[in-house]
C-alpha cells in the first residue's frame, strides 16, 4: 500500500523536462558537470558506506558463530 502511494508522487516524463530546464536555467550550463560529479561522488561514496557497513555485519555474524561451531 505505501509503495503505491509513493508511486502516485513520481514525476512523469513531461514533469521530467520540465525539471531538467529549471535545473537548467537556475545552474546554467557551466555548473551542471560539475554537480553530477559531486553527485557521483556522493553516490559512490554512499555505496562504499553500505558495502563496509555490510561487511561489518558478516564479520559480527562469523564471530557469534565460530563459538557455536566450535562447541559441536
Amino acid at each position: 500500500m505505501t509503495n503505491l502511494l509513493l508511486l502516485g508522487f513520481l514525476p512523469s516524463g513531461s514533469e521530467w523536462i520540465i525539471i531538467a530546464l529549471v535545473i537548467l536555467l537556475l545552474f546554467g550550463g557551466k555548473k551542471i558537470p560539475e554537480l553530477m560529479r559531486g553527485l557521483g561522488k556522493g553516490v559512490k561514496s554512499f555505496k562504499d558506506g553500505v558495502n563496509d557497513a555490510k561487511e561489518e555485519i558478516n564479520k559480527a555474524k562469523e564471530d557469534l558463530d565460530k563459538p557455536a561451531d566450535s562447541s559441536k
